[in-house]
């Protein structure tokens, strides 16, 4: 009996219908039928609802089959959404140790934006 051990390494999509991945076929089936409902059932003039067809049909066709620099449109949309979502600014400070606070309102770090009044936290703490 001869054995044949299966690729499992090669990370390609497997293919589910006429070459079509599972994704793929998935976003044509929805695609297809939002085209056809805005195409058949919008109450607008016969070219309107021919252009609204063809509109769905191309931004179905681009999600289906366009992959720039080999990733699908939605991971790019997921990570456009990340991007957006990630804040620009971000602050460095050196944080104190807590062994030094007394109290508990002291283990807070207050930051200020006035050079005079940072000046002045120093002082205070330096005093005791």
């Amino acid at each position: 009996m001869q054995r044949h051990e299966v690729p499992t390494h090669l990370n390609i999509e497997d293919k589910a219908f006429a070459g079509l991945t599972m994704r793929q076929l998935m976003v044509a089936i929805i695609g297809l039928a939002i085209a056809y409902s805005a195409m058949s059932e919008a109450p607008l003039p016969l070219t309107l609802r021919l252009g609204a067809g063809a509109t769905v049909l191309l931004v179905t066709a681009a999600v289906s089959f366009w992959q720039p620099a080999g990733r699908s449109i939605e991971d790019w949309t997921f990570v456009l959404l990340r991007y957006v979502t990630i804040p620009r600014v971000v602050v460095w400070r050196v944080r104190e140790s807590l062994e030094d606070t007394s109290s508990d309102e002291e283990r807070f770090e207050v930051v200020l934006p006035d050079r005079l009044a940072t000046d002045l936290h120093r002082e205070r703490r330096s005093d005791r």
